[in-house]
């Protein structure tokens, strides 16, 4: 079962796929200019509209990345995994906006305020440590950000309880706070595009699987709320309004060739430029004219004994800021893919696809040369794990250093932080 709050068994990422529409991040894989290792490695195996950053990043439009942590524990390694996407985005040229998801931590996981902040805090040190840059960047509290609220108030009536009950399987017992959680999650994917920040604009939320059902209500959320929708023909757009007829009528001031019919405008042209004109002058006529969020998806980070890595669960996670000696100790307990017995490893070798040290090492801590090194001396028999754990629980000890120093040092006085 997979829940943006709950994840159990194994997830099968291509059935996942399959059933939700996520298409393969392969596909666009040689279109990205210089792709982060967790793109080319297929950790991040899905997206959803991905087309439209590396378009805005090819031609120098304006677009932005938007994720959030819910600070509910310490941060942890899969969290650095979405600290790693956000920061390579920001350097691609996006606008980062980082959501500390206080309100939901406080209502879905029953943490206090001040624990909410407490722990808020360290998840913005963290990914300053790991490289966000203050300029282009905005970092926020939930229950500080007026816009995100405001959005979702206007946005939960598009929706209704039967929508909510068939995506996240709510029932009559359910929280009425637990079902808004969904729209404050839309208004912090869709407020990058208000006016105040900039206007529309092509947005990615970095996220793991699990997180889908927000992407997928917040798309069509995202269509509902906006006076005009588009669909491509040949040789132009077709525009209809959701709000009235009497919105196309305004349509036939813009400068194109265009058909009126019943229902729809077909306008001809240079379909980019028909939607942004149109999207310019929904803005104008007080919409909101938002672009449906794009979406990438990574592998979940698998916990030290199995699982999912999950913050309200401390065994199966190294925290960022656990003690260097700590961690390296919770590596030396972590589950291998290695065999029974020294002689079955040496004469069958591991199965490094199902070792959790060796997805640390691909997700966080070698290159591809090492990494192959990795994976062919353990396949081979020739490393064993007790060797392979040392060798990564040392590693493991010097990068929580540096990292703790570093986040003790950073100065967050640069950063526009709303709390």
């Amino acid at each position: 079962m997979i829940t943006p709050w709950e994840v159990e068994g194994v997830v099968d990422y291509e059935r996942l796929m399959k059933e939700f529409g996520i298409r393969p991040f392969s596909e666009i894989l040689d279109k990205i200019p210089n792709p982060h290792p967790l793109m080319r490695r297929g950790v991040i195996f899905g997206h959803r509209d991905y087309e439209r950053i590396v378009d805005a990043i090819k031609k120098g439009d304006e677009w932005a990345v938007m994720s959030g942590f819910m600070p509910s524990g310490l941060p942890h390694f899969g969290h650095k995994m979405t600290m790693d996407e956000i920061v390579w985005h920001q350097s691609m040229g996006g606008k980062a906006f980082v959501c500390i998801a206080d309100v939901e931590a406080r209502f879905v996981r029953g943490l206090s305020v001040e624990k909410t902040r407490e722990f808020g805090k360290l998840y913005i040190r963290s990914i300053v440590a790991l490289g966000l840059k203050p300029d282009n960047c905005m970092i926020y509290y939930q229950s500080s950000n007026r816009y995100v609220k405001d959005l979702a108030i206007e946005l939960s009536s598009e929706t209704n309880f039967s929508e909510l009950r068939a995506v996240y399987g709510f029932n009559p017992e359910t929280s009425l706070i637990k079902m808004f959680i969904p729209m404050i999650q839309a208004g912090d994917i869709l407020h990058p595009q208000l006016k105040d920040f900039g206007g529309f604009k092509p947005v990615v939320v970095p996220v793991g699987a699990d997180q889908d059902p927000h992407l997928r209500l917040t798309r069509d959320l995202a269509n509902r709320i906006c006076i005009f929708s588009f669909e491509r023909i040949e040789g132009g757009v077709r525009v209809r309004s959701r709000k009235g007829e009497s919105y196309l009528e305004k349509l036939k001031d813009l400068d194109f060739d265009l058909k009126a019919y019943e229902g729809h405008i077909d306008i001809f042209g240079d379909p980019e430029k028909i939607e942004k004109a149109v999207r310019n002058l929904e803005i104008e006529l007080g919409g909101y004219a938002f672009i449906p969020p794009s979406s990438t998806y990574h592998k979940f980070t698998t916990g030290l004994r199995g699982g999912k890595m999950s913050s309200s669960k401390p065994e199966s996670y190294i925290s960022l800021f656990d003690k260097p000696e700590e961690g390296a100790k919770k590596v030396m307990r972590a589950l291998t893919g290695g065999r029974a017995t020294v002689e079955e490893q040496r004469r069958l070798g591991g199965i490094p696809d199902r070792c959790v040290v060796f997805e640390l090492y691909t997700y966080h801590f070698a290159d591809d040369k090492t990494l192959e090194e990795i994976r062919a001396n353990c396949e081979s028999g020739n490393l064993l794990c007790g060797q392979c754990k040392k060798q990564l629980a040392e590693i493991v000890k010097e990068f929580l250093k540096e990292f703790q120093d570093k986040a003790k040092s950073v100065d967050l006085s640069e950063f526009y932080i709303l709390k």
